[in-house]
């Protein structure tokens, strides 16, 4: 039964697909789950995070075919399938006020034409179920706020044959459920948190969480929690994969791992839409559809 769900999760760069919902990916592919990552850009403009490769010329200078590399590992490592949509980073805008984005880039392309690249995607591979981020991106990148726009027209565009003709995009197809990564949500880290000063440890969401209130951050709905502790050595094998992006001595890995899995041993999703009948609060992506596959 399994073999007929497929699930695509759409991403704005290499290293997001490990960073969010990855756990569950590896756990859907455990259980003959087609996974298939889909990345909107190359990461081209993205720094380099972990300092142990900053200055490295070769680095700087090939950084778009040193993440793809990054890429293929962390693909291998979670089973998933992953193709690129191919546009172009549009890089973080710092500053007061924030600069123009660059010519070019994946935040400034036509919103509908960028969703049609992925109505093909999604026409090919027939994903059940797609996840993204919210309308915030999750934080506030231009990439990951274009991925959330064109992910909700292609959602819809899919099965829209006159705004997507079947002669350029494919045979028409309706996915059934649309959900947001919401991994990062404040109850996992509060509860995690206080986990750790509990048993004397330190703890890195401290900062994290002055800014939750600072910000005053609008609260997700968590409606589907996907049990999946299991595979959470598998999704930190797979980030540490992308080694410009992150320190394997830095902050993500600082919560012992027995912790994490005794603590809050799910990640979350925030249900966007549903083409079928399923009940609040979940524990799977495919609820409302497995037992029709």
């Amino acid at each position: 039964m399994t073999d007929q769900l497929r699930l695509m999760a759409v991403h704005a760069h290499p290293d997001d697909e490990s960073s969010k919902g990855a756990a569950t990916m590896a756990k859907y592919v455990s259980e003959g789950v087609d996974v298939l990552v889909v990345t909107c850009t190359g990461g081209e403009r993205g720094s380099i995070l972990n300092p142990k490769l900053q200055g490295d010329a070769y680095i700087e200078e090939n950084i778009h075919e040193v993440r793809k590399k990054e890429m293929d590992e962390a693909r291998e490592i979670l089973g998933v399938g992953q193709e690129w949509l191919g546009f172009v980073d549009s890089g973080l805008p710092e500053g007061d006020p924030l600069p123009p984005l660059p010519e070019g880039c994946f935040a400034l392309e036509d919103v509908d034409k960028a969703a049609g690249e992925l109505v093909r995607k999604i026409r090919s591979f027939r994903p059940q179920v797609i996840t993204t981020y919210d309308e915030n991106g999750g934080y506030p990148h231009p990439d990951h706020i274009m991925t959330h726009k064109i992910t909700m027209v292609a959602f819809e565009g899919a099965a829209d044959i006159e705004k997507y003709p079947e002669s350029e995009y494919g045979t028409a197809y309706q996915p059934q459920k649309v959900y947001y990564n919401q991994g990062f949500n404040r109850p996992r880290t509060e509860a995690l948190h206080s986990a750790l000063l509990e048993r004397g440890l330190e703890s890195p969401y401290g900062d994290w969480l002055k800014r939750w209130s600072e910000f005053e951050r609008k609260e997700r709905t968590l409606t589907t929690h996907v049990p999946c502790a299991d595979f959470f050595e598998i999704r930190d094998k797979a980030l540490i994969a992308h080694a410009t992006q992150i320190d394997p001595d830095g902050g993500w890995f600082r919560v012992p791992m027995d912790i994490q899995k005794e603590v809050w041993p799910t990640e979350e999703y925030e249900l966007a839409k549903s083409l079928v009948d399923t009940s609040l609060p979940e524990d799977d992506l495919f609820a409302g559809i497995r037992d029709n596959a």
